[in-house]
C-alpha cells in the first residue's frame, strides 16, 4: 500500500507574549512551507526554531493541515 500524504504546514513569527499564541503582526508571519510528512515538517520547524533562538518571542509551529482538510478521516481509521 502506498504511503498516504499527510499535509503539514510550518509557520512562525513573533508573539505578543510568550504565555500566549497570538502573533505580534500577522503580516510578518513566516510561512516556512508545506510538507508531506511530519518528519519533514519537524526538520523544517527545528531549523527555523534554532535559527531564532536568540529572540524569546519567536515561535514556530507545525500545523497538521491534513486533520483540518479531512477531520473525519482520523476518526474512521480509529474505529
Amino acid at each position: 500500500m502506498p504511503h498516504r500524504q499527510l499535509l503539514h504546514l510550518v509557520i512562525g513569527g513573533e508573539l505578543k507574549d510568550v504565555a500566549d499564541i497570538e502573533f505580534r503582526d500577522l503580516s510578518k508571519v513566516d510561512l516556512v512551507g508545506a510538507y508531506a510528512s511530519y518528519d519533514d515538517a519537524y526538520r523544517a520547524w527545528q531549523a527555523k526554531a534554532q535559527s531564532t533562538v536568540d529572540n524569546a518571542l519567536m515561535r514556530y509551529f507545525i500545523i497538521h493541515a491534513h486533520k483540518l482538510l479531512d477531520p473525519l478521516a482520523e476518526k474512521a481509521t480509529r474505529a
